[in-house]
């Protein structure tokens, strides 16, 4: 029995980390950003509710035979409408108060009399209440798991004209009660496939696991269900890195944990050092970190001091003395990602390899040196996409930590430098020799090696939200460990704009049978 608890208590540690895995990637929606989605969610809702679909209305009350037919909604009158978050997992949108209003057509055969026409009707005091249940599926993709809808119509009325008017009004109970029922019950089921399969259609667009070049790709799988509070929604991605040559990968996760306070803005995403750091390391895995320049392309000024540095050495390999240089720069280990209020950085560790290479001889190794290297890096938004970008000197802050479209006045200064030393593998006293080559390499670097680096990074990575949703006045918060990107969203297409595009085409046969009949005009069809 004790053998049994301390073997439970062992495993505890182990079995709440794998049940709470912390995420690379957060994004909080707040009440606000849910109010911008409420203003664009109505006009899909009225556009859904406009082509509701009710079936003809017909039947006989003594000698008249009465057959209602092609229903149109005309106008969609709703006011009064409100989308809120639901504890734990729900969103409740709520319409009071709407109205409808229906053309369609009518046909009477009373004894030898017939008559066809249109009849104008409204639907008053419409309310729907519906509660969408949010989850994750078995891909890690968020989706409306569920929809609960309840829709009732207070009053409906109708206006007759034709030649047998009064007969109408005499039957306007029957056929104003009949269409009141049967439009009732068309607006959940219509609601429901708007949401569990139009608007999924739409969370479908959202990248769970795609390529981010033809090196790496990213995992933005949500890790578990969203966390909804009455003024927030929250969810927690993956945010993990991959190299294609190892799509299996899994890094583990030690980083801290992003946490978010803020709710002024409409939304907030943000990212721990494990998301910066597992790009890094699928670029290494994959082996593109490193760079060869030969010839023409090492910059005249440093082949220059090179070649006065290692005189000796090229001196005793005439008649090699003008072979041409090839310096070979290649990182030997994974970058580390860096974030404190004050900034970020990426420290590298590289090999700096020299050699002379002869015309038809195998090269000559003039020196063989370590480079330690903190880099600079500012993070920002371009559009949807996150970029890096890196670099090698001093440059100063804005506000602590803060990064936007176009910078505040700074309140207070604070600088982040960039460090870099080389030294050699072989000894110490030629590790004071190449002392006088670090500003230049320095300079090569950051002239050379880092537009290289940047033009790689240049297209950034995308941020995990539907198609024709972006972000406007980004600014980007550097705290212990993690950044956040605070923004406000609008919508650059509609919700219907982009359903359409992704609809599946329905089949002629599906078409044909979904398709309303034409109701018939010939009296002895009633």
């Amino acid at each position: 029995m004790a053998a049994s608890s301390c073997l439970l208590l062992f495993l505890l540690p182990s079995l709440v980390t794998a049940s709470h895995s912390p995420p690379g990637c957060k994004i909080r929606i707040t009440s606000k950003g849910l109010d911008l989605v409420k203003q664009e969610g109505l006009r899909f809702v009225e556009q859904e509710l406009q082509n509701i679909t009710v079936s003809d209305l017909h039947g006989n009350e003594g000698q008249f035979q009465y057959n209602i037919s092609q229903v149109k909604v005309t106008d969609l009158q709703l006011a009064f409408s409100d989308l809120n978050f639901q504890p734990q997992q729900h969103l409740v949108f709520n319409i009071n108060n709407a109205s409808i209003s229906l053309r369609f057509r009518r046909q009477l055969l009373y004894w030898f009399f017939y008559d066809i026409g249109s009849i104008n009707a409204s639907a008053d005091g419409v309310h729907i209440y519906t509660v969408l249940q949010l989850a994750k599926d078995e891909a890690g993709r968020l989706k409306i798991s569920n929809m609960t809808c309840d829709a009732s119509i207070a009053r409906m009325h109708a206006g007759f004209s034709g030649t047998l008017r009064k007969v109408y009004e005499f039957l306007s109970t029957f056929i104003v009660t009949g269409m009141r029922f049967l439009l009732s019950q068309q607006i959940c089921p219509s609601l429901e496939h708007a949401s569990l399969v139009l608007l999924n259609s739409l969370l479908d667009t959202v990248p769970v696991r795609n390529y981010v070049d033809e090196h790496i790709g990213i995992d933005y799988s949500l890790l578990r269900d969203p966390s909804i509070s009455t003024d927030t929604l929250d969810l927690d991605f993956k945010g993990m890195f991959f190299p294609r040559v190892r799509e299996e990968q899994e890094l583990e996760n030690h980083a801290v944990e992003p946490v978010i306070k803020e709710t002024e803005r409409m939304v907030y995403v943000a990212f721990s050092e494990y998301f910066f750091d597992s790009a890094m390391q699928s670029y290494f895995q994959a082996g593109v970190l490193n760079i060869e320049l030969q010839g023409e392309k090492v910059p005249k000024d440093l082949e220059v001091l090179l070649r006065a540095t290692f005189f000796g050495t090229i001196f005793m390999l005439s008649p090699s003395v003008d072979a041409p240089l090839r310096l070979v720069l290649q990182v030997s280990a994974p970058p580390r990602c860096t974030i404190k209020p004050s900034g970020t950085s990426v420290s590298v560790s590289a090999f700096l390899n020299i050699s002379l290479v002869p015309p038809d001889r195998p090269p000559v190794q003039l020196s063989s040196m370590a480079m330690e290297t903190k880099l600079s890096a500012k993070v920002f938004l371009q559009g949807k996409a996150l970029r890096v970008q890196l670099d090698l000197r001093r440059y100063g802050w804005g506000p602590v930590g803060v990064w936007g479209e176009s910078p505040p006045q700074p309140t207070h200064n604070c600088f982040l430098l960039s460090r870099f030393r080389i030294y050699s593998k072989q000894s110490t006293l030629e590790s004071l020799a190449l002392f006088s080559l670090q500003a230049p390499l320095k300079t090569l670097l950051q002239l050379t090696i880092m537009p290289i680096i940047n033009e790689r990074t240049k297209k950034g990575v995308q941020i995990p939200l539907p198609e024709g949703m972006d972000f406007t006045r980004e600014v980007v918060t550097n705290h212990a460990g993690f950044l956040t990107v605070g923004a406000d969203l609008h919508f650059s297409k509609g919700l219907r704009e982009v359903i359409e595009k992704y609809r599946p085409v329905p089949t002629a046969a599906a078409y044909s049978s979904s398709r309303p009949a034409e109701p018939s005009l010939d009296p002895s069809s009633l």
